[in-house]
């Protein structure tokens, strides 16, 4: 894992999404194709922002998933992540080769099921993730699985999360976050062969140490993402400033 300090979230973005792009036009370059992982969330704002207007992608070549979404949460819900991805990415490229969102207005098990059957056969060049406020990878809350096997996998959402979640003005109020998600595991999440990890903001500071400064330890799920070899994290002063050297 490789650690980069950025000023601000947009100096953050604008490195990370170019890293992205520069890996995706390289996968594509060598195997006809890219198959790629997004996040969601305030912390990919710019990332993804760097990631769109980049206009050397074929994107007809590329196979996007997506990390997690709510349970029972419509798509018309402006916390919906297939909303996020929709307005903020889908409909601003060019048209993609495949887009697989999650459903979590359906069944999750079946969903569960649908999504790892098709992952499977989607062997990950690039994934780009976040980290909670409380360490998470995806909806994956301490204490996390790190031991799963399955690819997509139902959880219970903790209460840092669902604060998270409020604060960063998704919801209304406390009663109005979902309890559970569907979530990428965290196996899965380690099998992608690039990993761009985006985490601005003084509001990760305690979790980028945590994880960061700290053995690996489900407790703290992001810290995982130390044994990967190809992972770089991009922070910014803010989000970095409990690291020491």
């Amino acid at each position: 894992m490789n650690i980069h300090i950025s000023p601000d979230p947009k100096a953050l973005g604008k490195i990370a999404g170019a890293e992205a792009a520069s890996l995706i036009r390289k996968s594509i370059d060598s195997n006809g194709s890219a198959n790629i992982i997004l996040a969601t969330g305030i912390s990919q704002f710019e990332t993804l922002n760097e990631l769109i207007n980049d206009k050397n992608i074929d994107w007809t070549k590329v196979v996007m998933f997506h990390l997690d979404e709510y349970i029972d949460l419509p798509i018309s819900s402006p916390a919906s992540f297939r909303k996020y991805l929709k307005e903020r990415f889908l409909e601003k490229i060019t048209p993609i080769g495949a887009a697989y969102l999650i459903d979590g207005e359906t069944d999750p098990v079946a969903e569960c099921k649908r999504l790892g059957n098709l992952i499977r056969k989607y062997p990950i060049d690039v994934a780009l993730i976040g980290i909670g406020e409380n360490g998470h990878l995806a909806f994956n809350d301490p204490p996390a699985d790190f031991e799963t096997e399955q690819p997509y996998i139902v959880v219970e959402l903790d209460e840092a999360c669902r604060k998270q979640q409020l604060g960063e003005g998704w919801f209304a109020t406390m009663n109005d976050v979902p309890r559970r998600a569907i979530s990428m595991s965290v196996k899965q999440i380690m099998l992608s062969k690039n990993i761009i990890c985006s985490a601005p903001d003084s509001r990760k500071a305690i979790a980028i140490k945590n994880c960061f400064a700290n053995p690996v330890s489900n407790m703290h799920p992001a810290s995982i993402l130390q044994q990967h070899a190809q992972c770089s994290c991009y922070l910014d002063t803010n989000s970095a400033a409990l690291l020491t050297k």
